[in-house]
């Protein structure tokens, strides 16, 4: 299979990257940090059928497309990347707030444009997003990346919806706290924080058996449920209680 993995240079886009590395697959591995990249090229390379890396900053959406479209079609997506703000009660800058959506949203946008016409004409693959947990339950503190999350979850719907016919799988993932450069930023306990090998054990099962909908820990998924089903009144408190 020919993979292309967004975010590989650290965490969870990495830790995919090892998991996926077999005399079968063909890894495409993007990201922003170039030495971080080469030095994962060069552990993986006597694993693979190839790899390949992808210098790129998200961001700079016109760039980005003209190095998607060198790739031609691939087998699997994983849009990994994202980033976080980490949590502040303080009013967000525009520049950071646009700079988080051009990562956790546009980006994905921008990657699709350029592949799926090639996966509706070779009529199969598979678009996996990584959202999150924090999609389902917008703490004050992180409502920047919250909502960022909650827009992804609706795109990725739409887009399931959109190629189905076409042979075209959709994943969308939904984890809990995993350790990684997003969540070393938090200074608060964890609750079900996850090592990375196993966060992206449960990420490639998810992959590997076409969930659709894939939120984990379950656990953690049913409290987020519970919370949202109570009276606002309620949930009101439990929020400021928290925050």
């Amino acid at each position: 299979m020919k993979i292309l993995i967004t975010g590989a240079s650290s965490g969870l886009g990495a830790e995919l990257a090892r998991q996926y590395a077999s005399p079968q697959n063909e890894l495409i591995l993007l990201a922003r940090r170039e030495d971080k990249l080469f030095k994962l090229r060069s552990e993986l390379f006597e694993k693979v059928k190839s790899i390949d890396i992808i210098v790129a900053d998200l961001t700079q959406f016109e760039t980005l497309q003209e190095k998607i479209e060198t790739i031609g079609a691939v087998d699997i997506v994983i849009l990994n990347a994202g980033i976080s703000l980490g949590h502040s009660d303080a009013i967000t800058p525009i520049k950071d707030f646009k700079n988080l959506y051009d990562v956790n949203v546009l980006s994905n946008h921008a990657i699709l444009e350029i592949l799926l016409p090639k996966l509706q004409e070779q009529k199969s693959g598979k678009i996996v997003f990584i959202s999150s947990l924090a999609s389902l339950f917008s703490m004050p503190s992180s409502k920047v990346y919250s909502s960022s999350k909650r827009a992804l979850n609706a795109y990725a719907e739409g887009i399931g919806y959109k190629y189905r016919k076409d042979g075209i799988k959709v994943v969308n993932i939904l984890p809990g706290f995993i350790k990684s450069e997003l969540t070393d930023k938090n200074e608060f306990k964890m609750p079900f924080l996850l090592e990375t090998s196993d966060g992206v054990k449960r990420i490639k099962y998810a992959i590997d058996k076409n969930k659709s909908f894939y939120p984990f820990p379950f656990r953690f998924y049913l409290i987020i449920k519970f919370l949202n089903l109570l009276p606002s009144f309620l949930r009101d408190k439990i929020v400021n209680s928290i925050n």
